[in-house]
Formats: C-alpha cells, structure tokens, sequence
C-alpha cells in the first residue's frame, strides 16, 4: 500500500507561519466540503468508513492524531502531527482515526458534497467491496 503524505508549503516570517491550498494545485481534487474535528476524547477512536468515490486530504492543524489505513490486504498507521502535511485517503480505503491530543484539531478537505450512499460503515462489506471475502 502507497501512502501519499502532502508536505505544502510553509510561508513565514517573524509574524507567524501560513500554508495556502488550491485545488489541483496543492490538492489533487477540486474541494468541494472542508469539516474539522476537535475536543476529540481520550481514547476515543472515529472514521471506521471508507467511500466508495470520495477522495480526502487530512490535515491536523494543530496537536497531533493518528490514522490507520487499510485497502484490506495491508494495513498502516500514519502519524500526523505537523499543520503543513496533509494525508491523502483514497476511494475504497478504510480508515480510522485516533489517539487525538487533547488539542488536536483534525481538517478534512473533501472531493464530494455528503452523500450517505457513498459511505461504506461495515468492515465485512468493505472487505467484499475491494475483493477480499472474509
């Protein structure tokens, strides 16, 4: 499994530090729904979906999460814990997100508008999905 981590770029000087996104530019998709989470609870875990056409970019923009990714055949953790990397989720890739910091703030940009019907929320499904019975 190949995992896609965005380091953007970081603009700074002795005010403070600032990272600007653009579609296709920074991003490989046009952004159509950005969602942020925070005072997320310890030991708390969130995500257990993937999707069957939406496409994402995580960016924790301050403190510091983990992610676990599984395209049902491997699985991989990712650390993010720096407001200038961004992972990139694809369709079909299962995901979970945890062991937030008690400030972390996690960002999400989205390539689709919601859409329930695009949700995969059952692990078995999912495995079916992508191929692999179990």
């Amino acid at each position: 499994m190949q995992v896609i981590k965005y380091a953007f770029q970081q603009h700074g000087d002795d005010r403070g530090m600032l990272v600007a996104l653009e579609e296709y530019k920074d991003i490989p998709f046009e952004i159509k729904r950005v969602y942020y989470m925070y005072d997320t609870k310890k030991d708390v875990h969130r995500g257990f979906n993937a999707h069957k056409s939406l496409e994402q970019i995580l960016i924790c923009i301050h403190g510091s999460c983990k992610v676990l990714l599984d395209n049902g055949t491997e699985k991989k953790i990712v650390s993010l814990e720096k407001p200038y990397e961004g992972l990139y989720i694809a369709n079909n890739m299962w995901r979970e997100m945890y062991d937030f910091s008690e400030d972390a703030v996690l960002m999400v940009l989205a390539s689709e508008y919601y859409k329930e019907e695009d949700y995969i929320r059952d692990y078995n499904e999912f495995l079916r999905m992508v191929g692999v019975e179990k």
